[in-house]
């Protein structure tokens, strides 16, 4: 099979313009002349489409006849020459189909406007962070994830102590008791996410849930078109043990929740079985914003659904003394209260 026919392009029935996801509208839109397609009602090229891993081995776009360079992961993209939107549909096929996908609901123009309002937010950030437009680029990624449905299978040893202390005539006395403790216990934990992508910082990904999964539709190629989109690097396999270790805490304080009572618990063994019910390959919209402050590169991310926006943005050491020079002295005032109502002075 060709490149050429590995690569899908949406062009206007109308004028002939290059198609583009909108956001904001959340159709197959038209920049030329405005015409616009419901996702849902359209036949999606992909599913007529099998490769295998030999077929494809260059891209061409369908529009300008330029080569398509990309790196291994990227799935969709734009043709540099000429800037229409492709997707690159055998990366989207066979294993790498994803299932489901939730589509951007917050256009560039208002991502943009978002970001800017939450960098003036930050009240120990420098003067000058957005004195000027520093934003060198804002890209909106459909990022690979995997939801994993949990079972945790877990049985607990322990020892417990209800401690009572009370008085009786002229004395003070405690009273501990001492339990054995055990529990058979099932947990489920349901569409817990974890980005795919071996160039995406896991924390910064992590940080921006709770995606709507709500908001999940059924994959079809459209969704992409305008964005970048990226195959995953690791599969659920892969990813299994830190599914694990992500929901460790959960499962710890739901252990927790299950021998409250107690003055004092003591684990003894604790034994978790954690098996994978299933795992769903997912695109999820993110817009990674690079910000340039004093000669130094920032990323942040927006949760392309929500508008949450994660990162570290610069700190102004000014600001964070004053701040703390403010916490001093309201500090002083307030002893300074207490010491004038209970008749003393305070030095």
């Amino acid at each position: 099979m060709s490149g050429v026919e590995a690569v899908i392009e949406y062009k206007c029935p109308n004028c002939g313009s290059g198609m583009v996801f909108d956001a904001a509208a959340g159709t197959l839109s038209c920049p030329g002349c405005g015409r616009q397609d419901n996702i849902e009602q359209m036949m999606d090229p992909l599913k007529s489409q099998t490769f295998t891993e030999q077929d494809v081995k260059e891209y061409h776009c369908t529009s300008c006849g330029a080569v398509i360079v990309t790196e291994p992961e990227t799935s969709a993209t734009s043709c540099s020459f000429c800037g229409s939107a492709v997707v690159l549909s055998d990366r989207l096929s066979g294993q790498f189909a994803p299932v489901m996908v939730i589509p951007f609901t917050i256009a560039k123009e208002a991502a943009m406007k978002a970001f800017k309002k939450w960098c003036r937010n930050g009240l120990l950030t420098p003067r000058g962070f957005m004195s000027a437009d520093r934003v060198t680029g804002i890209t909106g990624i459909y990022v690979p994830f995997w939801l994993y449905d949990l079972h945790n299978d877990i049985e607990v040893q322990a020892q417990g102590t209800k401690v009572r202390i009370y008085t009786q005539g002229d004395y003070r006395i405690t009273e501990t008791q001492h339990y054995s403790i055990y529990r058979k216990i099932q947990v489920d934990y349901v569409r817990l996410p974890l980005d795919a992508s071996e160039k995406m910082n896991d924390a910064l990904m992590d940080k921006l849930e709770p995606f709507p999964y709500d908001q999940l539709k059924a994959f079809k190629t459209p969704y992409l078109a305008g964005y970048l989109a990226e195959k995953y690097s690791y599969d659920d396999e892969q990813l299994f043990p830190r599914a694990k270790e992500k929901t460790s805490a959960y499962v710890d304080a739901f252990i927790s929740s299950t021998v409250s009572g107690y003055t004092n618990v003591s684990y003894i063994d604790k034994q978790v079985d954690t098996t994978m019910k299933r795992a769903d390959y997912v695109l999820l919209p993110v817009w990674m914003v690079r910000y340039n402050f004093n000669r130094a590169e920032y990323t942040f991310a927006m949760n392309g659904q929500t508008g949450k926006v994660v990162g570290k943005p610069p700190i102004s050491k000014a600001k964070v003394a004053a701040w703390f020079a403010g916490i001093s002295a309201v500090s002083f005032v307030a002893l300074k209260i207490v010491s004038w109502t209970m008749g003393g002075g305070f030095l």
